[in-house]
């Protein structure tokens, strides 16, 4: 099967519960949006809950594009080539293939090994509270409520090399179902990308480079990006190509099939993250790359600071800048 059919043109996404309210439902319409997309974990994931949560949406005048699976997501098993390895990749097949019969187009996907890695929220604009990360002071990193500490997290050091062959092993299980199933795959950078966190490289999806090397050994249309702005922002320099560059070369290459749309104050080793007009980075020219490459995956707006203690207030913000951002890039674009 080719790739799961999709309107055409970009759109903008909430993310929202699978469990989302009657009242959360139409506060998404009322922004004005068609699309979310959802994550669960592994005791719900599977096709009888993807596909009612998908007639559910529809209802609502919502289509879900994308659904994660938090059980199969920044799994060390899978990266670092742990003994229940095999098993997490089988549930990650697992994964595809209901998503496949649910009919729903996309699924993130994340190789870090020993999670995200922040420090204590900071503040910006306005004294909104806002995610950090301090180099200096990071101590852990977490995913689904593990926590992985200094010096090593699992003990010893990896080498790159077994990054790199861990990630084939399971790109070459899971990409032949993604084209079987005809859903698209966007692996999301390391966040942050720092070259090695407590003994574990993250020397595949921190790099222009590393992303080009992946897609190269994935071989797949079925396995693309989950493009953060944010993270590749945090990174600076050390992601070898700037966020522009880098939207319009994997464009071009029909890779990019979700962008998560943020921004954050300054690169490593110390950032913040911001409002989307408020980091070192201009978005519009993030939205013009996008409209040049004739993107049309979806956009969702990502970690928005706590804006008036009410996630409501913020989101809708951040989404009526986004869609400001997108009707101008258009616009440019067709003239």
């Amino acid at each position: 099967m080719a790739l799961m059919t999709i309107p055409p043109g970009m759109k903008i996404a909430a993310q929202m519960s699978p469990e989302a309210d009657e009242g959360e439902l139409q506060f998404v319409k009322q922004m004005g949006l068609d699309w979310a997309v959802c994550w669960t974990d592994g005791e719900h994931a599977g096709y009888e809950y993807y596909a009612r949560a998908k007639e559910r949406f529809e209802k609502a005048g919502v289509q879900i594009y994308g659904f994660g699976n938090r059980e199969v997501h920044n799994q060390d098993a899978i990266v670092l080539g742990l003994e229940n390895r095999d098993a997490k990749i089988e549930e990650y097949v697992s994964h595809l293939r209901a998503l496949g019969k649910a009919r729903i187009p996309y699924t993130t996907y994340a190789h870090m090994g020993n999670g995200i890695w922040s420090t204590e929220r900071e503040l910006t604009r306005g004294g909104a509270s806002a995610r950090g990360f301090d180099l200096a002071k990071a101590d852990a990193g977490h995913w689904a409520g593990r926590y992985y500490h200094l010096p090593l997290s699992h003990g010893r050091r990896y080498s790159e090399d077994e990054i790199w062959e861990n990630f084939r092993y399971f790109v070459s299980q899971a990409g032949p179902v993604a084209e079987e199933e005809g859903v698209r795959i966007g692996i999301h950078p390391d966040d942050p990308p720092q070259p090695e966190l407590a003994g574990v490289p993250r020397c595949i999806f921190s790099s222009y480079d590393g992303y080009h090397r992946a897609m190269e050994m994935a071989d797949s249309p079925n396995v693309g990006i989950c493009f953060c702005i944010g993270c590749w922002l945090e990174g600076g320099d050390l992601m070898g190509k700037g966020v522009e560059e880098s939207l319009l070369q994997f464009g071009q290459r029909d890779k990019l099939f979700k962008i998560h749309f943020r921004n954050v104050d300054q690169p490593l080793p110390h950032f913040v993250e911001t409002f989307v007009d408020d980091g070192y980075f201009d978005m519009y020219r993030a939205m013009r790359a996008l409209a040049q490459t004739g993107f049309d995956g979806v956009l969702i707006p990502d970690h928005i600071p706590t804006m008036a203690n009410d996630h409501r207030i913020g989101t809708a913000y951040t989404i009526g800048y986004m869609k400001a951002l997108l009707a101008r890039a258009e616009d440019e674009v067709k003239g």
